[in-house]
């Protein structure tokens, strides 16, 4: 079972991508949000002020604050209480509002974590939702390259050595995009949907065979890069003697359906022999496959056509046999 997700984690991954701070109450850094591998969860985790049914993130905005100060001493105390109870693990100032101190001290004093951002209060909840999803997600990685070709997310797979590197190489230079080398990450955020992403350590570099490693932003510019996509066609490069590459069918060629984490993903083989062009034969790919979502099929208009024509040909020569 995987590690469930802490208010400490969160911040860690977050604290950039939405201006957080932290105000008070570190020695909750601890306290679980949720366990990751349940992402539909992530719309129950946050919401605003709520004492009813609380949030385990509570979003206080200026709006929230105005009613906490509008309370006497006495109600306020007891709100705070509720507010940094056990039932929230996060509290969040939003609207860039200056926490108010004795917010700060009942954080400590409860052991509640409490983080300010300037983000506007809805729009904070929002993108906690949007991230939690991710972060709560089941993951796998798996060995390749991630590429954006054409607009759609292509993981390019194959044993050491076949040519993934090189062929992600030329697509970048063809203006496609990067978005991980060697071990992309993909999450499942939703029930038919694999979103893939580059692990840190990783991020912007790719390792060509005989170049070693290299940075792609640095070379290419910032729109070489993309950070996430979502996993739309897999193709798996084989050489031109391998099994795979010589079971292919001419008309449909070789395809088959992966699943991933439950989501099913189109595969596609290209074996890969000397003059042979890959990247065509990949932007190919995945053109054909934006034409089979859109609900075209090339191999059945071609073996249609064929149908027709021999039916047209067996009519003419039974016309002509009745003459």
């Amino acid at each position: 079972m995987t590690a469930p997700l802490t208010a400490g984690d969160l911040y860690k991954a977050l604290r950039r991508r939405l201006g957080l701070r932290w105000v008070a109450g570190r020695a909750g850094e601890g306290r679980t949000i949720g366990a990751e591998g349940d992402p539909e969860s992530a719309a129950l985790l946050v919401g605003p002020l709520n004492f009813i049914t609380p949030n385990r993130i509570q979003v206080l905005g200026a709006r929230e604050l105005r009613y906490l100060a509008s309370l006497g001493r006495g109600s306020r105390e007891e709100a705070l209480g509720r507010l940094f109870g056990e039932a929230a693990a996060v509290v969040v100032v939003a609207d860039g509002e200056q926490p108010p101190e004795d917010l700060a001290q009942a954080a400590e004093a409860q052991a509640t974590p409490l983080l300010s951002s300037r983000l506007p209060a809805q729009q904070l909840v929002g993108n906690l939702r949007y991230y939690l999803s991710h972060l709560l997600s089941k993951k796998i990685t798996l060995h390749g390259v991630f590429m954006e070709v054409m607009g759609i997310g292509v993981l390019i797979t194959g044993e050491s050595a076949v040519g993934k590197s090189e062929l992600a190489l030329e697509l970048i230079t063809r203006g496609h995009r990067l978005v991980a080398d060697d071990a992309p990450e993909f999450a499942r955020v939703a029930p038919d949907i694999l979103s893939g992403t580059c692990p840190e350590v990783l991020r912007d570099f790719l390792e060509v065979r005989g170049l070693g490693v290299l940075n792609i932003r640095a070379m290419y510019g910032d729109r070489a890069i993309k950070r996430t996509k979502y996993l739309r066609l897999i193709v798996r490069l084989v050489p031109m003697d391998d099994p795979r590459a010589r079971q292919a069918n001419r008309l449909e060629s070789s395809r088959r359906i992966r699943r991933i984490l439950g989501v099913q993903v189109p595969e596609i083989t290209i074996p890969v022999a000397p003059g042979r062009n890959i990247a065509v034969l990949v932007e190919a790919a995945v053109q054909d496959h934006i034409l089979r979502s859109e609900g075209y099929d090339a191999a059945k208009a071609f073996a249609a056509r064929q149908r027709r024509a021999i039916e047209q040909e067996s009519e003419a020569e039974r016309g002509g046999a009745g003459t």
